[in-house]
């Protein structure tokens, strides 16, 4: 009995355990009108910081693949999951991308002692956890989340758009743009497409889906 008690102290003092892990959480492609959103989960470590980490939507396309492949070199763990277009028709945009950081954090390899989301809604989760406003310009691992999830889906939207070059899926990534709305009207929805979202209902009324 004495032996374990004392296991159990040793392992309660070790440093990284004490110091506890934070995580920074982040989406993208929330207001597209197909494809899933995407989030994840960073765990930096201090011992390798990133130099130039910002909000996504701030860095050039070359500069976020840049710092992509940066983060999951030297982050401590990260993870990129996603909610489908099934789950955003079926639950809602909001409750698919709490599904979808959800989804990062459990797929951690290392468990955080806390979490950090951009925004002001947080996902169910069994750890601490805060929402910042406006975090991925101000918090080192949300930034690094943030463009792990932009790169993401950017990528996911290059490789639709050879499955369907007519909706130009590789310049505007999803966004109802004018080119975009045009290209549905023309075509009808792909299965891609979010179809609870009202551009593209109104577009499938008028024109049969795509197989």
């Amino acid at each position: 009995m004495r032996a374990r008690r004392f296991l159990k102290a040793e392992q309660a003092s070790l440093a990284w355990d004490a110091l506890g892990l934070v995580a920074g959480v982040d989406e993208a492609g929330r207001g597209p009108l197909a494809g899933p959103v995407v989030a994840a989960a960073v765990i930096l470590d201090d011992l390798n910081p990133i130099a130039g980490l910002a909000d996504s939507k701030k860095l050039t396309p070359l500069r976020r693949e840049r710092l992509y492949d940066e983060i999951r070199a030297k982050a401590l763990c990260c993870s990129i999951a996603e909610a489908s277009v099934e789950e955003i028709d079926r639950l809602n945009i909001l409750q698919a991308t709490l599904l979808a950081m959800r989804r990062a954090v459990l797929g951690l390899r290392l468990k955080p002692t806390k979490v950090l989301v951009d925004g002001n809604r947080l996902p169910v989760l069994d750890v601490l956890a805060e929402a910042i406003v406006r975090g991925d310009a101000t918090v080192p691992a949300i930034s690094a989340a943030s463009i792990l999830a932009k790169v993401h889906r950017d990528r996911w939207c290059a490789e639709l758009d050879t499955q369907f070059p007519q909706y130009g899926f590789a310049s505007h990534k999803g966004y109802g743009t004018a080119v975009h709305l045009a290209a549905l009207q023309a075509h009808g929805a792909c299965p891609q497409h979010r179809r609870s979202f009202a551009p593209v209902r109104q577009a499938g009324d008028a024109l049969e889906p795509l197989a």
